[in-house]
């Protein structure tokens, strides 16, 4: 089936523009999976290097903690894609399931340094909101009689927290 070139440029937008992997913007086209990496690669010899402009998209659209909470949620779909994979196959040895499971863990481990490394203020929010949390539910458990207090001081308390 021949594609026109509105299904050509719908492909290259959901991939640049959407954040879409290649095989979903694909499959959202309606478009077979060798066709698009087909177009890809034909758009890279006609001088349009999708990847170059969807590297420049991530990084115009806003914040480096931005790029860097879309690496995260792309790795995340790629290790529950893998984690589905490994559980549907059954003829997969389990040593190489045991491997493909850690390398996920692996380069989970390591982006998620690489974040705290290059997005203190989050992680340091992320720790103080841990912690009142965990405030609020030692005051709910072990001092129920305070949680009116706590409750009361809380909202203003998070806007001081949230300002550093």
């Amino acid at each position: 089936m021949a594609h026109g070139e509105e299904t050509r440029r719908r492909l290259r937008k959901s991939y640049i523009f959407d954040g879409l992997e290649l095989p979903a913007a694909a499959a959202a086209c309606g478009v077979p999976l060798p066709t698009a990496r087909r177009w890809k690669r034909e758009a890279i010899d006609a001088g349009d290097d999708w990847d170059k402009a969807r590297g420049a998209q991530l990084l115009a659209g806003g914040s480096i903690e931005e790029v860097l909470r879309q690496a995260m949620a792309g790795l995340m779909r790629q290790v529950q894609a893998t984690i589905q994979a490994v559980e549907d196959d059954g003829a997969m040895a389990p040593a190489v399931k045991v491997q493909m499971l850690a390398s996920c863990a692996d380069s989970c481990a390591k982006l998620t340094a690489a974040m705290r490394r290059m997005m203190p203020e989050t992680d340091a929010l992320a720790v103080r909101m841990e912690t009142i949390k965990k405030l609020g539910e030692f005051i709910s458990a072990g001092y129920p009689q305070h949680r009116e207090a706590f409750l009361e001081i809380l909202k203003p308390f998070a806007d001081e927290v949230a300002r550093g």
